[in-house]
């Protein structure tokens, strides 16, 4: 059942601005801020939330950060940014199609790396090891301290202040969360109740889900540009290898990267039209009335069908293997891991060696001080500061 049977059981508007849903979240009901702050005259809260994050400096550092390439094999692979960028463009398609709040769906994704550290999941595993016995290290969870601690923006308080809808989208867009909970969501739960043990908003759903339809689709992309796939070897995932043969079928001269390009679009349109589809079947299922009734169903609303679902798992076994776990790819990263651990152990034993404003008064925080610094670095300032620590030339190849 598609999305004109939603409107018509759901008794959903067309779709278009300003007309979202019963169950979209409404920024006009928000549960507001932390800290209350006047109105905007000219802007809903959630475009508030969502220029904050596009203001912020974390957001600003992501065109440095790794997506799956370290940023010198070529300025043509995606950053943490562009990535960012694709994923709220694939967002705000979905969340319109299925008549949610559009300004939501893009914040969340805009803010969903907030926390990534240099070097990709690279760096994350080095600071996982590094913070193991001093509350741990999360990617999500830091990104929850980027906007509620460390950006310092604002006269009163610490962190972008965004709206409860935000920071609960943030930290739930996988779904529950469920005890132990990492260190800097625990923190802040004891301050915010974010409803933990729920899921999201619809629209947190949908940001979840665009981000792994951006992953599918603009990974293969870059590890065709890199030579470690190309589109004969996606004939392994039967799905993407008949988008291969029709692009093949319908246009046989085209350059190669026309062809990859056409591929790389069809496949991101059958993505999305299959959660659009599947998501409309799940909403009718459920009738949902509130946001909150979102909240409280049995298990996510927005996913992909059964069928694509396993054509996103094969696709991902792939990339896996063939880009991931590549033993080039694999060799950088492990060289990116020590870097990281290096730059920890130096800042942790040696605190006068961070700037200034980051060393802690006293020795309570100094690992979790470290860890925020680190995690806020761009590749290109981590390997600068490996080099005047410890020499030798700022790169990994």
């Amino acid at each position: 059942m598609g999305v004109a049977a939603l409107q018509q059981h759901a008794r959903l508007p067309d779709s278009h601005p300003g007309m979202n849903a019963p169950f979209a979240s409404d920024p006009a009901r928000s549960r507001g801020r932390l800290y209350p702050v006047r109105p905007s005259p000219t802007r809903s809260e959630f475009q508030r939330d969502r220029d904050r994050i596009i203001h912020s400096t974390a957001f600003r550092r992501l065109k440095d950060k790794t997506q799956v390439f370290l940023f010198d094999e070529g300025d043509h692979y995606r950053t943490r940014l562009t990535h960012t960028i694709e994923v709220a463009q694939i967002a705000r398609a979905i969340a319109r199609a299925l008549s949610l709040n559009e300004d939501l769906a893009e914040t969340l994704a805009l803010a969903h790396d907030l926390g990534h550290p240099p070097f990709g999941h690279a760096g994350e595993r080095a600071l996982a090891a590094a913070m193991r016995d001093h509350g741990g290290f999360d990617h999500n969870a830091q990104s929850l301290r980027v906007v509620t601690r460390l950006e310092r923006r604002y006269p009163e308080y610490d962190g972008l202040n965004l709206t409860w809808e935000s920071l609960e989208g943030l930290v739930k867009h996988n779904g529950p969360v469920h005890p132990p909970l990492p260190f800097a969501l625990a923190e802040y739960a004891a301050l915010h109740d974010l409803w933990l043990a729920t899921y999201a908003s619809a629209e947190a759903q949908v940001a979840a889900i665009s981000d792994d339809i951006a992953y599918d689709a603009h990974d293969a992309d870059d590890g065709m540009r890199a030579g470690l796939l190309t589109l004969e070897s996606l004939a392994d995932v039967p799905f993407v290898a008949a988008i291969v043969a029709a692009v093949r079928r319908e246009y046989p001269s085209t350059p190669i990267e026309r062809a990859r390009a056409e591929v790389i679009r069809r496949l991101i349109s059958a993505l999305v039209e299959d959660v659009i589809a599947e998501s409309a079947r799940r909403l009718v299922a459920l009738a949902p009335q509130t946001a909150d009734d979102i909240r409280a169903a049995p298990a996510p609303v927005v996913g992909f069908s059964p069928a694509m679902g396993e054509v996103d798992r094969a696709l991902k076994a792939k990339l896996n293997h063939d880009v991931y776990r590549n033993a080039e790819v694999m060799g950088v990263m492990l060289k990116a891991e020590g870097v990281v651990t290096r730059l920890f152990a130096r800042y942790r034993d040696d605190p006068m060696a961070l700037p200034e404003a980051w060393r802690p008064a006293d020795g309570s925080e100094r690992e979790r001080t470290v860890a925020d610094f680190l995690a806020g670095m761009t590749d290109r300032y981590a390997l600068l500061e490996h080099q005047r620590f410890f020499g030798g030339g700022a790169e990994l190849r």
